[in-house]
């Protein structure tokens, strides 16, 4: 569990820190889609959680990226 939270911690390339950004933006509106007060199409809801899903998994993966090989 400790080499995980080194690694989170550990510095992220700039290519990952924009696509953790990407990946935050996606789970955001995939989020407000599902929590939308208006009664949306089935497809939208699905496409609304399968969007926040995917930047969910995008930004984890990218925070958990770094260039040091070494530990």
């Amino acid at each position: 569990m400790k080499k995980i939270i080194n690694r989170a911690t550990a510095p992220t390339p700039k290519f990952f820190k924009v696509l953790r950004t990407v990946g935050l933006a996606l789970a955001a509106v995939g989020g407000a889609i599902l929590a939308a007060p208006i009664a949306l199409p089935a497809i939208i809801t699905t496409i609304g959680g399968y969007a926040a899903l995917a930047g969910g998994v995008l930004s984890a993966a990218s925070q958990l990226t770094t260039t040091d090989d070494s530990k």
